[in-house]
């Protein structure tokens, strides 16, 4: 008998090899092969972009620091890990679906017959059982469990997908409020240096002012220069406060003085370089792209799901088992019993329900198609966009340097004339605005020239690396989704 019950649960699982998911194909991404060129890009847009991890961009140990502490610190980032976990845990119920569910059970029955027994005992009766069942566990002939049960994988890798952009996400928000705060320190000092500057031209415009040889237009314009040097100082005090208060959020924790950076030049030149080039089908990679790829999948899986549920179920229930009025036959030969009891239920009339969330099966598909296109014509823009940054940044950079040395030299001539009585303070009142504005338009250049390796990091798709080991490659373009 248990060999005859074995072989009925065998033979019930071969079967169960159909699948009715449509054959998936990835879609194609809308993009060009390549990136777009003109006088805004690099030269070598067709050159192979090598993996690089951001501690071969990022080379400012301070930052490393606090960039290694906000991985491991950061609540997005842990958010993000406690959905992979129950999504795991979804999966794994999924799953155990495929499986049937083995319960047994003993049990002591005792009662009255209301009759009389002539060994004394009047009618009570007593009787001993110990089973083991199978429960109405669905043989999977038409693909329907097992579709499901490949959805909840595929939604499982999606979250994990979720996580790499979560940490890649958190790597260059940290960087960028770094050489934020790093740039808000250098025009702070920018703003100090020019009220101490201004300063002094006011002392000595209203010197002059006392000694007859300056009128008091003089010393009004003077103090335009320093009301709105001070103006700007007290403002930047309150911005470098909420730069600090942006990293430490995002780092989980305080953040001490010593880790923070002094300036925006202190930094510059600690950034590494990626190449501008790169084919762009490399944005396959990107966690957001690999995300929106696996919910398609996930998608395409309940397709199949909701054409099984227009076929006959078969499910199976089987209990095998000793039954017997005292304890010590319980377990002999003529105790033993055994059942199984297959059902079959065919959908006859449902008001059009299967229909439907067969419809419902291909809408969320067509839309998880048109989410993966515009995840990858989204990130191929972006990185467009940042190539195109990337090609003129040098020029510009160039530009502003040269621009602050001829302001400085011009304001150091232009003083020197004025203190001779050559030319009218109006002069230097416009030279004293032009170094000020210079000075701050570099700083925000080296801060431009930054982040924009930061954007490029974070919109090529990082390193995706995950505790050192390299993030999983997506299938091939075509892969066979059902059995």
């Amino acid at each position: 008998m248990n060999a005859r019950i074995l072989t009925t649960l065998i033979c019930a699982t071969a079967i169960t090899g159909c699948s009715l998911e449509p054959k998936y194909i990835r879609p194609a991404p809308a993009i060009p092969l390549s990136w777009p060129v003109g006088d805004a890009y690099l030269r070598n847009s067709e050159a192979t972009l090598p993996s690089v991890t951001y501690k071969d961009l990022f080379r400012d140990p301070k930052l490393l620091a606090i960039i290694d502490r906000a991985l491991v610190d950061n609540q997005d980032v842990a958010i993000a890990l406690a959905n992979v976990a129950a999504t795991r845990a979804q999966y794994r119920v999924q799953r155990a679906e495929l499986l049937p569910a083995v319960d047994g059970s003993a049990g002591i029955t005792t009662g009255d017959s209301g009759g009389s027994s002539t060994n004394g005992s009047g009618g009570r009766r007593t009787s001993y059982s110990a089973d083991v069942g199978i429960s109405s566990f669905e043989i999977d002939l038409f693909g329907r469990v097992r579709s499901l049960s490949k959805a909840a994988l595929q939604e499982y890798l999606a979250t994990e997908a979720g996580v790499r952009a979560a940490r890649l996400t958190l790597v260059g928000e940290v960087a960028s409020t770094y050489i934020t705060l790093a740039t808000d320190r250098s025009l702070l000092a920018i703003a100090n240096d020019t009220q101490a500057s201004a300063s002094k031209s006011v002392e000595l415009t209203r010197a002059r002012l006392k000694g007859g040889v300056a009128p008091r237009t003089d010393l009004r314009q003077a103090e335009t220069v320093l009301d709105q040097a001070r103006s700007d100082a007290a403002s930047l005090t309150t911005q470098v406060a909420q730069d600090r208060n942006a990293l430490e959020l995002l780092v989980g924790g305080p953040v001490a003085d010593a880790e923070l950076p002094s300036s925006i030049e202190s930094v510059d030149s600690s950034f590494g370089e990626l190449p501008a080039g790169l084919d762009s089908r490399i944005l396959l990679r990107r966690p957001d792209v690999v995300e929106a790829e696996y919910r398609l999948r996930a998608n395409n899986a309940r397709i199949g799901a909701a054409r099984a549920n227009f076929f006959p179920r078969i499910s199976l229930t089987a209990l095998a088992g000793v039954a017997s009025t005292t304890l010590s036959s319980l377990f002999t030969g003529g105790a033993f019993s055994w059942s199984v009891a297959p059902a079959v239920s065919v959908p006859l009339f449902d008001g059009g329900a299967n229909r439907g969330n067969l419809a419902y099966a291909n809408a969320q598909r067509e839309l998880t198609v048109a989410q993966y296109k515009q995840a990858v014509q989204t990130a191929f823009r972006e990185v467009a966009d940042a190539l195109a940054r990337r090609g003129t940044i040098d020029r510009q950079m160039q530009a502003e340097i040269d621009l602050e040395a001829a302001a400085g030299d011009s304001d150091f001539l232009a003083e020197a004339r004025y203190r001779e009585g050559i030319d009218p303070y109006l002069t230097r009142l416009d030279t004293q605005r032009t170094l000020y504005s210079a000075r701050r338009s570099l700083a925000s250049a080296r801060l431009l020239r930054a982040d924009n390796l930061v954007t490029l990091y974070r919109v090529l798709g990082g390193d995706q690396l995950i505790d050192g080991e390299p993030a999983p490659t997506l299938p091939a373009a075509k892969v066979r989704a059902g059995g």
